[in-house]
């Protein structure tokens, strides 16, 4: 039996283990300490948040497919369950009328209905909601002939200034449907399609852009839909205004790039990514990443007195139109954990201002600190930036944090007229005058959402295993999946999804479709040095400024360990050696997730070596 990856729920009644034993939370004392009641003894314990987990359920009740290998035509099914259920999820007030009601208007049985409510809120992932397999199949789908007049009559009737009814749309389709001598399809299809556009897409298509900007724009010191915590995150990213020194000769590396979120109900910071790589999408899931999940063994680690009781899963994630932001993974795990992304309109910079003044915040305290470069020349004046850097990057995260935690949470924000904290504390808890919206779920399987957010490659496997950018791989789990035909087309061979960190492409994590389970895959030579995609490119580059045409494995590995020795002589001379430094160092010390690894039987090498694990984030092409 395995570990399903369901959700941890912290509501009074809620099943949850606590030492290994079944429990469930009988009051919660605060936001991060509950006490909760063994089923058997009903002994009453004391409990940390993070001393829980969620119950077991089988794998076999609650298999999750690797995101990408799920087929468009599931996920859109998927989707529209999701859709159709949501106003029903986690309401205590939900009433079997309000099933039924819904049922109907969607031409659903309820028994359906709570079946997928059943599923959803047992695991908050939309894969819960995908169609099984089945023998019976014979439900009818529409062609991509209606689909096509669908889509081109809601174009020309109803998106349109002259703002014609949905009943408009319908008898039009239908009308197009005999033309054409098609089966029209039943009216509730074509007004579902029109339910799925995006409102204010419609409000400029038919009211113009003026009337969708009084509608969706938010009024100065509020966001639409903001109403609890963690219903709209923020997320942006910008170059700090600070020197950083390198570990080891402590002299100026460069100035890094801060990845920001923020929790628009209570202006608390949600998470955060510190690099000196510039944005990208690895910084965007690792933000992501650190604002779902907790940060109290970060914090513990550290030496960080005070608390950070911020985590859930956002409801939705609003960001500007960056490439970033934009990979699909990102999309499609966002969409996966029941996360809206909402992105911020073209020239109208108003939608990201919570985000750009916290950001602003952060750049006034920088400007305290030893390096600081100030905001332009003219603040900075003859002051030795340089000369003056003195903070390693783990020490200036230890200070952003201590400033985050202790300073920036605990004082009077000009916004809210509170602390963040207190506000908060009031979202999760209630006032007199409003409820709580209580504590927000926690993710169970931790490893899972970052494997989720990891870049992909799909490749076939060969009898010598799997190559990557030159660079093989082999583990004996690969075995019977050597020249497997692709089950749709048996004259080609079957891909496989492989995902990756670029910050370290020492082992890759292998999807086996049939168990729904992932597998780290090192290199096929176990002697060859972990190394960044970053690093593996300028080998290449090195490679080919030497004039060779050809570039294979070993020519890699041998430019990589030319550039080390490069390095360790000119390392205390240039700061670009020493930024490249830092960032393996950086790399190398990345939370790893502890997923079990597997003995590696390498043909090169007779002992057994233990995998390291890696972690995220999107597609590999927004790395180049």
């Amino acid at each position: 039996m395995s570990v399903s990856h369901k959700l941890i729920q912290l509501q009074i009644g809620a099943a949850v283990l606590y030492r290994d034993r079944p429990h469930r939370i009988k009051h919660i004392l605060d936001l991060s300490e509950v006490l909760v009641v063994d089923d058997e003894t009903q002994e009453v314990s004391h409990a940390k948040i993070g001393e829980l987990a969620a119950t077991f359920i089988s794998i076999e009740q609650e298999a999750k497919p690797d995101l990408v290998a799920v087929h468009d035509a599931a996920w859109d099914e998927a989707t529209k369950r999701f859709e159709i259920i949501r106003p029903l999820l986690n309401t205590p007030s939900r009433t079997r009328q309000d099933v039924i009601a819904r049922a109907k208007q969607y031409q659903r049985h309820e028994n359906t209905l709570y079946s997928w409510i059943r599923n959803y809120e047992s695991s908050g992932l939309i894969t819960s909601l995908l169609p099984r397999a089945r023998s019976d199949k014979g439900t009818k789908k529409l062609t991509p002939e209606i689909e096509a007049i669908i889509q081109s009559v809601v174009d020309s009737e109803f998106l349109t200034k002259q703002r014609k009814s949905q009943q408009k749309v319908c008898d039009e389709v239908r009308r197009n449907c005999a033309n054409a001598g098609i089966d029209p399809p039943h009216k509730n299809t074509v007004r579902s399609r029109i339910k799925e556009l995006a409102g204010e897409h419609v409000m400029i298509k038919r009211n113009g852009r003026k009337a969708a900007d009084q509608a969706y724009s938010p009024i100065d010191g509020s966001f639409p839909g903001a109403d609890w915590p963690f219903a709209v995150i923020q997320i942006d990213h910008t170059p700090l205004d600070i020197i950083l020194v390198d570990d080891v000769y402590r002299r100026p590396v460069g100035r890094p790039w801060i990845t920001l979120a923020i929790d628009v109900f209570s202006r608390m910071v949600a998470g955060f990514y510190v690099s000196f790589d510039p944005p990208g999408a690895l910084s965007a899931g690792q933000c992501l990443a650190n604002a779902i999940l907790p940060k109290e063994n970060w914090l513990t680690k550290h030496s960080i007195k005070g608390d950070w009781p911020c985590w859930g899963i956002p409801g939705k994630l609003h960001m500007d139109n960056a490439r970033e932001f934009r990979g699909n993974m990102l999309q499609r795990a966002c969409l996966e954990y029941g996360v809206d992304i909402e992105w911020r309109p073209v020239a109208r910079p108003h939608f990201g201002g919570h985000i750009e003044r916290l950001l602003g915040t952060f750049a006034q305290e920088i400007h305290t600190l030893p390096g600081t470069t100030f905001s332009n020349s003219r603040e900075r004046g003859d002051y030795d930036s340089e000369g003056k850097a003195a903070l390693t990057l783990t020490e200036f995260e230890e200070w952003l944090v201590t400033f985050i935690v202790n300073v920036y949470h605990q004082r009077v924000h000009s916004g809210i007229n509170m602390p963040p904290m207190e506000k908060y504390r009031q979202g999760v808890f209630g006032t007199k005058d409003s409820p709580g919206r209580g504590l927000p779920a926690r993710i169970n399987d931790e490893d899972r959402l970052r494997l989720d957010l990891m870049p992909f490659e799909e490749r076939t496997v060969q009898d010598y295993g799997v190559v990557i950018d030159e660079i093989h791989y082999y583990h004996d789990v690969l075995r019977r999946w050597i020249n497997a035909p692709n089950p749709l087309a048996p004259k080609y061979k079957r891909k496989f999804m492989f995902r990756r960190d670029p910050r370290d492409i020492g082992t890759i994590w292998f999807y086996d479709p049939e168990i729904n389970a992932y597998y780290p895959i090192p290199y096929r030579d176990t002697s060859h040095p972990p190394i960044s995609v970053w690093e593996l490119r300028e080998a290449k580059r090195q490679i080919e400024a030497d004039g060779r045409r050809h570039v294979d494995e070993r020519a890699i590995f041998d430019a990589y360990e030319r550039m080390r020795e490069i390095e360790e002589q000119a390392q205390a001379k240039t700061i670009s050696v020493r930024r490249a430094a830092q960032r393996r160092k950086s790399g190398q010390e990345a939370i790893r997730p502890t997923m079990p690894v597997v003995p590696v039987k390498s043909e090169s090498a007779t002992t057994q070596t233990t995998i390291p694990a890696i972690q995220p984030f999107d597609e590999m092409d927004d790395l180049a």
